[in-house]
């Protein structure tokens, strides 16, 4: 237990480092190349910004991490077993309590952060737009899809480790997958509408150019909409949605405002880019190896003692071994997330060199780059270590 807890401790202070070493590396001076994008006065606070959502950070996973020690230290997982095994007699039952709960404890413990980063730390800024009830009404939606989707997946993978055998493990990684690419599917559809708002782009100028540049660079599209981004943020973002005949151009309305419509249609010469050199398609079946090596690695590591011992347990189980080897896995889903950050800023350039050649000129997409990063106080100086850690695509 002190050597997984040693390792926990270790990835805490690599992540305390590098974002220490990130916020060094702010230089009060604008970069040449932003000016006339960002003044003096909202460079400054873009800084400020990063400080203060830097500090939100750390706080909230130094926090987890004294809870997920002391609920270790405690035996917390042993009882929470014990506890699921006196309510329930059946092993996939059992594992619906046990992830259960632990899903609920995490929502529990998200939500505060969640709250004052939305309406502290983004309205300081500028940026939130979400009202209360909005919140809770996201909140609760994202809490009941979450909690339906993710137990019905792992009852799956539960019954299929109890029946499956020795392939126990391919069956349950192509169910997940099957699963997961129905999603992608249906998410345009059917789940982004439980959220947002959808609107068929006006007639006009703008509509008429991106139709013009899909037809051109044959991107067979159902529809372009605009999103009520408005109504949680002034940010602003574009994507290209769904697959098949499920395709659409999905634009924020706050992109429409902040950018003009040359600037716009390069965006989406960027996206368009990214599905003419199939980078989500190759993103997917990164994803899909990946998985696959984990189910395997798992099959191979739910019947050793020490993978149950090192997190306080007396009983073996499939379904507390899951959590428990999902756990262990932070050191290697860091190394992977750095891999996979250095491939999408490859994937990030080649869409831009296609974005220029599809419009004929570079100047658009650097503008409407260059605002978009104005516009959101992005990190102009991230330091290396920060590069490699997750990070969230804004566009």
């Amino acid at each position: 237990m002190l050597i997984v807890i040693a390792l926990f401790v270790g990835l805490a202070l690599f992540d305390l480092i590098a974002e220490l070493l990130n916020l060094k590396a702010w230089s009060p001076a604008l970069p040449s190349e932003f000016e006339g994008f960002y003044d003096a006065q909202r460079y400054a606070a873009s800084q400020k910004y990063l400080a203060d959502s830097t500090v939100l950070a750390l706080i909230k996973s130094g926090a987890m991490l004294v809870l997920l020690v002391c609920f270790m230290l405690f035996g917390g997982f042993d009882f929470l077993d014990n506890l699921a095994r006196g309510l329930w007699g059946g092993a996939i039952g059992r594992g619906l309590i046990f992830a259960g709960v632990l899903f609920l404890a995490l929502f529990l413990f998200n939500l505060p952060f969640e709250a004052y980063d939305t309406f502290v730390i983004e309205a300081k800024y500028g940026f939130n737009r979400t009202t209360p009830q909005t919140f809770a009404a996201d909140t609760l939606k994202s809490f009941l899809l979450n909690g339906i989707l993710g137990g019905l997946v792992l009852a799956g993978v539960l019954w299929l480790f109890e029946k499956g055998g020795v392939f126990a493990w391919f069956y349950a990684w192509l169910a997940l997958a099957l699963f997961q690419i129905l999603i992608m599917y249906l998410a345009p559809a059917v789940i982004m509408p439980l959220f947002n708002k959808f609107s068929p782009l006006e007639e006009g100028k703008l509509k008429t150019e991106i139709e013009q540049l899909a037809q051109k660079e044959d991107y067979k599209v159902k529809g372009i909409y605009v999103m009520d981004g408005s109504k949680r943020s002034t940010k602003a973002n574009a994507a290209l949605t769904g697959f098949g005949k499920l395709k659409r151009i999905m634009l924020y309305d706050t992109l429409i405002k902040q950018l003009d419509e040359n600037e716009i249609t390069a965006v989406l010469a960027h996206e368009i880019g990214h599905y003419k050199f199939k980078h989500v398609v190759k993103f997917i079946f990164l994803s899909l190896g990946v998985s696959l090596v984990v189910f395997f690695v798992f099959s191979r590591s739910i019947h050793c003692p020490w993978l149950f011992k090192a997190f306080g347990m007396q009983n073996m189980s499939i379904y507390a071994g899951l959590v428990c080897f999902m756990l262990l896995l932070a050191p290697f889903q860091r190394l992977e997330s750095a891999m996979t950050n250095r491939l999408s800023r490859f994937f990030e350039y080649q869409a831009d060199a296609f974005a220029a050649r599809a419009t004929g000129n570079p100047d658009p997409l650097i503008a409407a780059l260059k605002k978009l990063s104005a516009e959101s106080m992005s990190n102009l100086k991230p330091h290396p270590p920060k590069r490699a850690m997750p990070a969230t695509q804004c566009y």
